[in-house]
């Protein structure tokens, strides 16, 4: 049984035991978190789609860890003006492992 969910503004399609990389929860590692924004439910040839959010579906998760993603450089320059900005990225993240889809 696979779902799609909705947080952070994005959309996953998780699976049970899937390990997924989401934008960062307040939430510490070993808690166990419930995402009720189901876009979709889909079990082998049946599927169930919301409008917006599938009513009364649910998926649990574990958060395995928080942590913050590479470094991206953001370098900023214009030609023969010596402007130049370098700057530095690090994205935060929660890395959650789906323990149940419910339907």
């Amino acid at each position: 049984m696979q779902a799609i969910i909705e947080t952070g503004g994005k959309q996953y399609k998780v699976a049970e035991g899937d390990v997924v990389y989401i934008e960062k929860l307040p939430v510490d590692s070993g808690d166990t978190v419930k995402f009720d924004r189901v876009l979709a439910v889909l079990d082998g040839e049946k599927a169930t789609f919301g409008a917006p959010v599938v009513s009364g579906a649910t998926v649990e998760a574990s958060v395995v860890k928080n942590g913050r993603g590479k470094k991206v450089l953001v370098f900023k320059y214009k030609a023969k003006k010596n402007y130049r900005r370098r700057q530095g990225h690090r994205q935060p993240y929660t890395k959650i492992e789906i323990t149940k889809v419910n339907a």
